[in-house]
């Protein structure tokens, strides 16, 4: 089993959580949507709301992993204006609007290569950025990501799904930081009426390879499937059920529709 490195701010939380006998709810929030300078307050919303942490999303036009919902907003955010320096303006803002919540930056491989690697990890350390998930990057194949990231201090947060073979997982373990995202479904992003049945199944097979906390994404939609991911995993990503709240809603009550949603799904 791989043994965990020094703890790290993403992982204190989830320590914190669990002698709650709680789960830690991560909420994604495309960065620039659905306005342009719509992330600080749907932020500092879900926060109010009980969020652990908060993923950003950094839009893509070629978002493989993602499902309509996110792949509307990141055209939407990419139509906005929204760039590389943008989110991590974005994330600077946060950190001066007193959300101290870790952040994570998830986006994928190009964007992040086109605007350099080192580069963006160094930004990421003076904004206050904690951990990082490029999903389109294979554990095999972050080596040099991953270097940076340490230096620096921050996570690189490795996926895994039900499709994964065992020598994957393990590799993926071996690499990963902070935490280890486990994809609930065979697919893309996107809200779900339920969870799989052979979930607990795939989180057994993760969880004998690795004492660093798992977190569950793709899919997590409703309180009920918070309650059930409670008894596998350490934590949840809520993405595309939240950014179908916040576009249904008027400008004026987005955030308001943010923070009561993560309410929602705390009870």
């Amino acid at each position: 089993m791989t043994q965990a490195p020094s703890q790290s701010r993403l992982q204190n939380v989830f320590a914190q959580a669990r002698a709650r006998g709680d789960v830690a709810i991560i909420p994604y929030l495309t960065v620039g949507f659905p306005q342009r300078e719509s992330t600080v307050a749907l932020a500092r919303a879900v926060v109010q709301g009980g969020a652990a942490a908060i993923e950003l999303g950094i839009p893509f036009s070629d978002p493989l992993a993602d499902g309509v919902t996110i792949q509307r907003a990141s055209q939407v955010a990419l139509a906005n204006g929204v760039t590389v320096r943008f989110c991590l303006e974005t994330a600077a803002q946060l950190r001066q609007n007193s959300v101290d919540v870790p952040l994570i930056f998830m986006g994928y491989y190009n964007p992040l290569l086109q605007y350099g690697l080192e580069r963006f990890i160094a930004a990421c350390v003076e904004v206050g950025v904690d951990g990082l998930i490029v999903p389109d990057l294979p554990p095999q194949e972050s080596d040099e990501l991953l270097a940076l990231c340490q230096a620096a201090g921050r996570d690189l947060i490795q996926m895994v799904a039900p499709t994964s073979t065992d020598q994957l997982i393990a590799e993926a373990a071996a690499r990963a930081r902070g935490f280890i995202y486990c994809v609930s479904v065979t697919g893309v992003t996107g809200a779900r009426t339920q969870l799989p049945e052979d979930l607990p199944a795939f989180i057994t097979r993760v969880r004998q390879v690795t004492t660093l906390p798992l977190v569950l994404g793709f899919g997590i939609a409703r309180p009920e499937h918070v309650q059930a991911a409670a008894a596998l995993v350490d934590g949840v990503v809520v993405g595309s059920a939240l950014l179908d709240r916040i576009a249904s809603a008027p400008p004026s009550a987005q955030a308001e529709v943010a923070r009561a949603f993560l309410e929602e799904l705390r009870s």
